[in-house]
């Protein structure tokens, strides 16, 4: 699950990603964190997150603009 999120929103904010960090953890617990807020815990949704969610939730943090819809805006 977390290489596959990280590889997303690589893909959708190649130009605007400085670092991103994967930190093993135990308990299946998933976090993402921007610019040091929460933004999607696992544990707190008590599920994976949806199919485009962390993009959308990372573009609502980061006022960035998901290459896959740069046609669109």
């Amino acid at each position: 699950m977390a290489a596959r999120a990280a590889e997303d929103l690589f893909t959708e904010f190649k130009s605007g990603i400085e670092s991103m960090k994967l930190i093993a953890a135990g308990g299946g617990r998933f976090e993402v964190v921007v610019d040091g807020n929460l933004i999607y815990s696992k544990a707190e949704t008590g599920r994976h997150a949806e199919e485009g969610e962390l993009v959308r939730l990372v573009a609502e943090a980061t006022g960035m603009v998901p290459k896959s819809m740069e046609a669109v805006a």
